[in-house]
């Protein structure tokens, strides 16, 4: 039997506390009322020593232990585990509160459970920590509350976050190989430029003779770089440091999205990307009962463009004002004919959410491939711009070497 400390008011109105034991706080509940008692703030004695402990863990005197975006999926899983065995959702956070190890995990269920004991609702509860939960996943979970689905809200939730961090792990993967042949191309000409090229202009110059042309004009980019790369340098971190604070403004954030969008390579990554998560998202939230002017409210804000996140909103309004979501999207000029075909068919057979899913993953799959030839085109590039630059100071040193020592009389 668990101990449970309880505020409710009897039928005169008077407020009073005392403690009860029950085998669940749904039974604690039951027996308050059968008392004729209106539960106020029931909470096990036990969790409620565990909420307040873990809250200030987790609260600003303590940042490393404050809740995060990461704790997220971990959170969901571990809900839907005990969720899938038959328990509650309250019972469920009770437990985790209790028996879960990691510090900012168990520090997000106490809180959310404490404030499950004053009578507030999951979603109200979850939307205590805006830095864990976004505006989607509240609107999910209220929607599972009200419908009683919430084991497939969770599951839905689950494979969403899952997906997406799929994704960016694809994603990193395949620009992590490209960044690192870039910096080693860098480093191999700095390396050359600014300390091999100066030792070997001074072994020639003191050996005389006439050097080739290649070798000039190798020493004499080597002296440009000395001279201009500093100054390069400072004015590529002041543009930085401009463009960082331009883009703290509204304006200047709307503006530079909008000129990111236009450049050749970087904007069609953002568009893929912006395209392939509006329509996920979107499948997600109708499939889960949100009502469509909301879910497209929401899923318009997964852009994170903020140019094209515009062009989204009012395809949104189009879409409230009658018009069709394929037509409206169309007006953006930002998504590709085949997808805006496939939405079109959705609509018209009434099977939205289901064909929206099928489009986020053909277009998943797409996008993939995409990252794929990109990656090993930008890697290619470098390495044969990187070689091209090695052998040509292979060929001048050469060069100067016959160069001097065909002059040499003996």
């Amino acid at each position: 039997m668990a101990v449970f400390n309880y505020t409710a008011r009897d039928a005169a109105g008077a407020v009073t506390e005392g403690t009860l034991e029950a085998p669940a706080r749904r039974d604690a509940l039951r027996r308050l009322q059968a008392r004729g008692l209106k539960p106020l703030k029931v909470e096990e004695a036990g969790a409620a020593v565990r909420a307040k402990e873990s809250a200030r863990e987790g609260g600003p005197d303590d940042k490393d232990l404050l809740p995060t975006e990461a704790e997220c999926l971990p959170f969901l899983e571990a809900m839907a585990d005990l969720v899938r065995s038959g328990m509650s959702a309250g019972e469920s956070l009770r437990l985790l509160a209790l028996r879960l190890q990691k510090s900012r995990l168990r520090a997000l269920c106490a809180g959310i459970w404490a404030k499950l004991g004053e009578g507030q609702s999951l979603s109200a509860a979850m939307g205590a920590y805006p830095q864990v939960f976004d505006g989607q996943t509240l609107n999910l979970i209220a929607a599972g509350e009200a419908t009683g689905n919430i084991r497939d809200v969770l599951e839905r939730l689950i494979t969403h976050f899952t997906e997406q961090k799929e994704f960016k792990r694809k994603l990193i993967s395949a620009m992590a190989y490209p960044l690192f042949i870039c910096v080693v191309a860098v480093g191999v000409v700095i390396f050359f430029v600014l300390f091999l090229l100066p030792r070997l202009q001074t072994l020639l110059t003191s050996l005389g003779g006439k050097l080739p042309l290649s070798t000039k004009l190798l020493m004499t980019f080597a002296d440009v770089f000395v001279v201009v790369g500093p100054v390069f340098l400072v004015l590529a971190v002041l543009t930085v440091v401009g463009v960082a604070r331009w883009r703290k403004t509204e304006e200047g954030r709307l503006a530079s999205d909008g000129l990111l969008l236009k450049v050749p390579l970087a904007g069609s990554f953002v568009m893929r990307v912006s395209v392939l998560n509006f329509c996920h998202t979107l499948a997600v939230l109708l499939e889960n009962g949100i009502t469509t002017a909301e879910a497209l409210r929401l899923a318009e804000k997964t852009a994170p463009n903020r140019a094209l996140r515009q062009q989204l909103r009012e395809a949104t309004d189009r879409v409230l004002e009658g018009d069709s979501l394929s037509k409206a999207l169309a007006r953006t000029g930002y998504f590709p004919r085949l997808l805006l075909d496939r939405v079109a068919v959705a609509e018209q057979t009434g099977n939205l959410a289901p064909g929206l899913r099928d489009i986020s993953r053909s277009y998943r799959a797409e996008l993939d491939r995409w990252l794929g030839t990109i990656s090993q085109t930008i890697s290619a590039s470098v390495l044969v711009a990187a070689f091209s630059f090695v052998a040509f100071i292979a060929f001048a040193i050469v060069a100067a070497v016959f160069e001097v020592s065909s002059s040499f009389r003996f």
